[in-house]
């Protein structure tokens, strides 16, 4: 008999944690090697995770609701040979990473083995919360601080009472584990100490795992990416002419609906191929411009949003897109969206025009380096030649990562997304 390991795998690229949103299996279940044995949510894909190994179910080292770093231990299975390394699935070999350790473990020494190790969320709930690590009792396996001991901490208002210690060091003692200042900690705004509490006739929803995937990415975007906005006005009447002659045509032979939506994605695409510095990542020390152009899109659900990726969208005619379009979203409305959807995607287009919106400020898609808001088609009267004149309009909305972009590249590529979607006509865009 020999005890195996299953550890958190890595469910996509950047993704660096997941949430064990269900366990599949229970201590002392038999299952076979490939067998599904959690589903686990990241801020990219919502994913069942195979077991690596044949054999019997000892012991389930997460809760529930806990989130782990990529390549922390998640159960135990007793297998009957020792399988070593050659018998790990790809997918264990790609959570091999470390996961994230304390700078200084030995504050943490006498608190268990795994007392000075936490993982990013973990971290990042102390920082914000200005929590010294140190002085916390982990209640996970070996001793570790889990998610949930730092939210007990907070939902108890007794994260004032241990920020007390460390508020009292001097300007030149490093904060445990946050690697940050006294100073610095001080400078952050301060968080609040009580909870809303419900009164009489309140509704309390609890927060899924699929709303706190987005919650985290939506707060680590605005925190780590300086945010910049800008918009234009486009003239969209000769692309709303030329999509109302079509589509019905379109529909009957195609089955599925001819969009504006797709009109814009293809442009878009287009402008990328031209203006490669906006289908870029910020790498710290680095920026890096991807070769591919794939296009996130926003689907939203009754409670929650995703963001598939059509891939190669410069290679993809109007017609192959608004296919696209249709299938992920069909996927994501279905529950059957896979984790291969979800993955590569380089710039992101937000059909926020479909609820009537006509300005928006849209949250960058982490780590992208920009975000492009498509608003609703309105008839507006404007000038044309000294004349007024009925028009349909629309707004491109776009926020930006200043880190990674300056306003002339994004002024540029705006203004050739506006020539191209102005330009739009059954002459200069062919659908197939």
């Amino acid at each position: 008999m020999a005890i195996e390991t299953m550890k958190m795998p890595q469910l996509g690229e950047s993704v660096t944690e997941g949430t064990i949103s269900k366990w599949l299996v229970a201590p002392g279940d038999k299952v076979n090697k490939y067998d599904p044995i959690a589903e686990v949510m990241t801020d990219k894909v919502n994913a069942e995770v195979p077991s690596s190994f044949t054999g019997i179910i000892k012991e389930l080292q997460a809760e529930e609701d806990q989130t782990l770093a990529v390549g922390e231990p998640i159960c135990t299975i007793e297998t009957e040979t020792t399988t070593g390394n050659a018998a790990s699935a790809p997918i264990q070999e790609a959570a091999e990473s470390k996961p994230a350790t304390a700078g200084n473990t030995a504050a943490a020494s006498g608190k268990g083995e795994n007392a000075g190790r936490y993982s990013p969320a973990v971290l990042r709930l102390s920082q914000q919360h200005n929590i010294d690590l140190t002085t916390i009792a982990g209640t996970g396996a070996g001793g570790r601080i889990t998610r949930k001991d730092i939210l007990s901490l907070v939902e108890k208002g007794q994260s004032a009472a241990v920020q007390a210690e460390p508020a009292q060091q001097t300007e030149s003692t490093p904060v445990a584990a946050t690697g940050s200042t006294t100073k610095e900690a001080a400078a952050k705004p301060a968080q609040p100490s009580v909870q809303p509490v419900a009164s009489a006739g309140d509704v309390e929803i609890p927060v899924t795992p699929v709303r706190k995937a987005i919650a985290n990415n939506m707060l680590r975007s605005k925190q780590e990416a300086p945010h910049a906005w800008m918009m234009v006005e486009v003239d969209a009447t000769n692309l709303v002419n030329y999509r109302d002659a079509e589509k019905s045509a379109f529909k009957q032979k195609e089955g599925y609906n001819l969009t504006y939506f797709a009109f814009f994605v293809k442009a878009v695409a287009q402008a990328l191929k031209e203006f490669p510095q906006m289908n870029a990542m910020w790498a710290g020390d680095k920026i890096i411009q991807k070769h591919d152009i794939n296009l996130n899109i926003a689907v939203a659900t009754e409670d929650s949003l995703f963001v598939p990726v059509i891939k190669h969208a410069d290679e993809k005619s109007v017609k192959g897109i608004a296919r696209e379009i249709t299938e992920l979203a069909g996927k994501v409305r279905s529950g059957q969206l896979k984790q291969d959807d979800m993955q590569g995607g380089t710039f992101t287009v937000n059909n926020t025009g479909s609820f009537g919106s006509v300005q928006s400020m849209g949250i960058i898609n982490h780590p992208q380096a920009a975000i492009l808001q498509v608003e609703a088609i309105v008839k507006r009267p404007v000038i044309i030649d000294g004349m007024i004149a009925v028009r349909d309009m629309v707004n491109l909305c776009l926020s930006l990562d200043h880190r990674v972009l300056d306003g002339l590249v994004c002024g540029r590529f705006l203004a050739r997304v506006k020539e191209i979607i102005e330009n739009t006509t059954k002459d200069n865009t062919p659908i197939y």
